[in-house]
């Protein structure tokens, strides 16, 4: 079985695990971020499997995965929306900190210190597998989407956001975020890891998903807010795939 989880990626995550919930610390990039990733989720399982998104629980019955859940800040909400939600991710710090916060909300939400690979090798099956901001840390991107592939039920729905590869992702994501404004610790990301969008098309074909869409977040510096852009894929974008399998 192919281990796609990179050590020095960890590490980085698991110095950071006990600041997942403060919206001023280390994460707060993902917390100004996760409105609009929630807007753009949230649509795409709507759509998917035709849901109403203004009913009671409208995501009952639906099994979704967020692999890399970190602190479980994507997790807590597809949970309220009525998902049966498993979080999973490499790091075993965030584990403990992402159940304890679940407690605290009185949410019932499955979390485990596992990989990718490892719950596709047990059979696991999910409508939905989101992977937000963790194909950039990982040591094979191609074997890790074929692993979310493979976790996902015929005509499942894969999210996945990362961040662009040019220059302006350099000033951005990594001079801008992480020397000039702090927000993240220095090398938190390496930018020749980043991906084009045309790059994550081919990676998720394949990996055997069909790609559908894919949809840029954009930061405004004078709003000091996140909005959702069709044009704009110059720095973080996001793409949603079904699998036809």
């Amino acid at each position: 079985m192919t281990v796609t989880v990179d050590p020095s990626e960890i590490a980085k995550f698991e110095a950071m695990a006990a600041e997942w919930w403060d919206p001023n610390g280390k994460f707060k990039p993902l917390h100004m971020m996760n409105p609009v990733r929630l807007d753009y989720i949230t649509a795409q399982v709507a759509g998917e499997f035709g849901r109403d998104l203004t009913q009671p629980a409208p995501f009952e019955g639906l099994r979704i995965l967020d692999i890399g859940c970190g602190g479980g800040l994507l997790c807590e909400p597809m949970a309220r929306l009525g998902a049966e939600i498993v979080g999973v991710d490499a790091a075993e710090r965030n584990i403990p900190v992402a159940m304890t916060h679940a407690a605290q909300s009185g949410l019932e939400i499955d979390y485990r210190h596992d990989t990718a690979e490892a719950l596709a090798a047990a059979g696991e099956r999910f409508d939905v597998v989101l992977n937000m901001e963790v194909v950039e840390h990982v040591a094979d991107p191609l074997a890790f989407l074929t692993a979310c592939r493979q976790l996902l039920k015929p005509g499942g729905l894969h999210l996945c956001s990362t961040i662009n590869r040019n220059p302006k992702s350099f000033a951005m994501a990594i001079v801008g975020a992480e020397y000039v404004m702090r927000w993240l610790p220095k090398g938190t990301h390496e930018w020749s890891k980043f991906i084009t969008p045309d790059e994550l098309y081919k990676l998720l074909r394949e990996a055997g998903l069909e790609p559908v869409d894919r949809k840029g977040y954009v930061f405004n510096p004078v709003s000091w807010a996140w909005t959702i852009s069709d044009r704009d894929l110059s720095v973080n974008y996001v793409t949603a795939a079904i699998n036809p399998a």
